[in-house]
């Protein structure tokens, strides 16, 4: 029938099919590299618009406008000199580039072909790279934050000096870079913070570096709306100066949530630079321009400044809890300077140290994305905690806003301390009395001590009532009303002690309490992900004439019914109100961020279903019962398919878009000479 393939629309679509007999294994993503595809010829400025125009009608208007240009000899001349004439119809990555050069001062130099500097471990290094752009793809920027008399904290360095930063970014930056007065931090400190990007400006973080996110696990990925700073503060006594100190910082802030991993970098560099200053600060920012790509799974080789440090960064395939970096002999490795077995975890035990008879309540409020406060004496304190307290539910994603260290200086302190509402859904880290007061209204508060040093344990802290604290000397304690839904397990508690009374490293104690963890949260998490999967579509559903079909409805009651049989009682020990958890969970930010990055992995695995089931067609055979236009719309269509798969990074077999790209040749090649002219100049073949 001459209309059945106008019903073929476009949609944006991923997991695991239902398919009758049996479940088909996950088709592998695409291994993707910097590589450029080779030069196609470029396409008008009408059939570009019309192979990128969603809409059916602009397609098929496209598809008859080119027919009836070939028809004619004189419309075919003036169609194909056109084409020849012109160029792309839209700015390419050439344009692009030479216009970031012009506004860095740097020379647009592009390499159009070779083979990458070093194939093992610099991917996506070698090709169409300018200078810093290798840089930014680790970080924005670095900062050097020093204190004046006058103006209190002010930034004195930014470098790159081409880097962008809002004048609200850079206040944001000066206040969360210092401890606060009270703190009394001398010698040298280290921490972490986030604060919001300023709205209505783009990140520039090398898009081209964008395709790795999708392989990272979900909780590493980037937040397009924050970033990162990571701090080494200096604060020594200082007789030659006014003020009888000084004090200094060096920020790296970056869109990479890797805190270890920079923690490790500024341990490098911080100390050497408050005594060499700016020019030891530029060849460092050089070394890190030289980096390989921070890709996912790969292990890299990052020199900066005579040390050598060796980093794997996780990917979405481990399993989750495994450290994948290869510990390599002693003598094949003379040249590393610096092993790091993650990038990104923090000292769990350390940190959950003075509460750790309560972790399985703070599990549940980080769970449910419950306001929360970790008072702290000092940035380091703070910072970590909260790290840890994110990082607790791992491998699930914290989709609400959480600040390692935050000030009353934040541009967004009001915001988060008004009484007019319910507190937001975020953790803040504070360490200024202030607080004490502004947020006492807060449900959730932690009230901790100085962090000791591995192998010494402070004593355990109490859960006491809200009303009980008034000022940060108040002291260390829980302090909420809250019930937890799951009964305590003692044996972890058990497990921990006996770590502490055998002297166990706080290494050590960290496995065993991330372990628990992880099993805690898996057996949380897996009856809803069983039960996602059967929202799926069954495999004999996809037609290659329509659009793929829709997931069905998550709904509440339905898998709450699946529990009975399929709960978390099946993998885990832990007793409670698992029903009441889950109804708490279900109207979260968490469910809310899980469910629709889920979703999207399932409409994206049905879209490369879909194309899966259009390679197995005769396409040729079609084309021969329908007329021009509707061959030329199939074609214009499946050339869309094709720039949305690369696009949206669909996990596609690489066998199957060279499958859709031979249809789509024998295709142009069976229609006439004039439209194969067009049709070949038209997007990507």
């Amino acid at each position: 029938m001459p209309g059945r393939y106008s019903q073929f629309q476009l949609s944006t679509t991923t997991p695991r099919l239902r398919g009758g007999k049996g479940e088909p294994a996950p088709s592998p993503a695409p291994r993707v590299t910097w590589a450029m595809a080779p030069p196609r010829p470029s396409p008008s400025s009408a059939a570009a618009a019309a192979a990128a125009a969603p809409a059916r009608g602009w397609a098929r208007s496209a598809a008859r406008s080119a027919v009836e240009a070939a028809r004619t000899a004189r419309g075919r001349r003036m169609a194909l000199r056109g084409l020849a004439a012109s160029g792309p119809s839209s700015r390419g990555p050439l344009d692009e580039a030479v216009e970031a050069a012009e506004e860095r001062g740097a020379p647009a130099v592009l390499a159009t072909g070779g083979a990458p500097e070093d194939d093992e471990e610099d991917e996506g290094r070698g090709r169409g790279l300018l200078r810093w752009d290798g840089f930014s793809a680790w970080l924005h920027c670095v900062c050097v934050v020093g204190f004046d008399l006058e103006l209190g904290q002010a930034v004195e360095v930014i470098y790159p000096q081409h880097s962008k930063l809002t004048d609200k970014e850079k206040t944001n930056i000066c206040y969360l870079s210092f401890p606060d007065s009270n703190s009394g931090c001398l010698g040298d400190t280290q921490f972490c913070f986030r604060f919001r990007q300023s709205s209505g400006r783009r990140v520039s973080l090398h898009c081209l570096l964008d395709h790795y996110d999708k392989d990272l696990p979900v909780y590493l990925k980037k937040d397009p709306a924050y970033f990162y700073g990571y701090v080494y503060f200096r604060q020594v006594r200082d007789k030659s100066l006014k003020r009888g100190y000084f004090q200094k910082s060096l920020v790296l802030i970056s869109k990479l949530p890797y805190i270890h991993f920079f923690h490790t970098v500024l341990k490098q560099i911080a100390p050497e630079y408050f005594e060499k200053s700016e020019p030891y600060l530029e060849a460092a920012c050089n070394d890190v321009d030289r980096w390989p790509a921070p890709v996912p799974g790969k292990t890299l080789h990052l020199p900066i400044m005579g040390v050598v440090m060796k980093v794997r960064i996780p990917t979405c395939h481990d399993k989750p809890g495994t450290t994948q970096i290869a510990q390599l002999t002693q003598q094949a490795d003379t040249h590393i300077s610096v092993i790091l077995p993650t990038v990104h975890e923090v000292d769990l035990f350390r940190c959950f140290c003075p509460v750790f008879l309560h972790s399985q309540m703070l599990w549940e409020l980080v769970l449910l994305g419950e306001p929360l406060v970790v008072m702290a004496p000092s940035p380091s304190e703070s910072s970590e905690t909260v790290l840890a307290l994110v990082n607790c539910i791992s491998p699930l994603k914290y989709f609400s806003d959480f600040r390692p260290y935050f000030t009353i200086h934040d541009s967004e302190f009001k915001e988060y301390t008004t009484r007019t509402q319910a507190p937001p859904s975020v953790i803040l880290g504070v360490t200024n009395p202030f607080f004490a007061k502004t947020l006492q209204h807060w449900p959730h508060i932690i009230r901790i001590g100085d962090l000791k040093p591995a192998g010494e344990i402070p004593k355990q802290v109490k859960v006491k009532k809200l009303k009980n604290l008034k000022t940060l000397d108040s002291k260390p304690g829980v302090y909420t009303s809250y019930k937890p839904y799951l009964n305590r397990d003692e044996e972890i508690i058990k497990q921990l002690q006996k770590g502490v009374q055998q002297k166990r490293p706080s290494e050590a104690q960290s496995v065993i309490l991330r372990r628990y963890f992880l099993e805690l949260t898996q057996s949380f998490i897996i009856p809803l992900e069983r039960y996602v999967a059967s929202l799926m579509p069954l495999q004999k559903s996809i037609s290659p004439w329509k659009s793929p079909p829709q997931l069905r409805q998550f709904l509440p009651e339905e898998f709450m019914k699946t529990l009975e049989k399929t709960g978390p009682q099946l993998t885990s020990r832990i007793k409670g109100d698992w029903i009441g958890l889950y109804r708490h969970f279900l109207k979260s930010p968490n469910f809310d961020g899980w469910f629709k990055t889920r979703r999207k992995e399932m409409t994206q695995k049905l879209e490369a279903l879909h194309l899966e089931v259009l390679c197995e067609e005769d396409l040729l055979l079609w084309t021969q019962k329908h007329t021009e236009v509707e061959t030329v719309d199939l074609v214009l269509k499946l050339k869309n398919k094709l720039l949305q798969a690369d696009r949206e990074h669909l996990p596609v077999k690489p066998d199957t878009m060279e499958k859709l790209r031979t249809h789509i040749d024998a295709i142009i090649l069976a229609l006439p000479e004039d439209l194969q002219g067009i049709l070949l100049k038209t997007g990507m073949t």
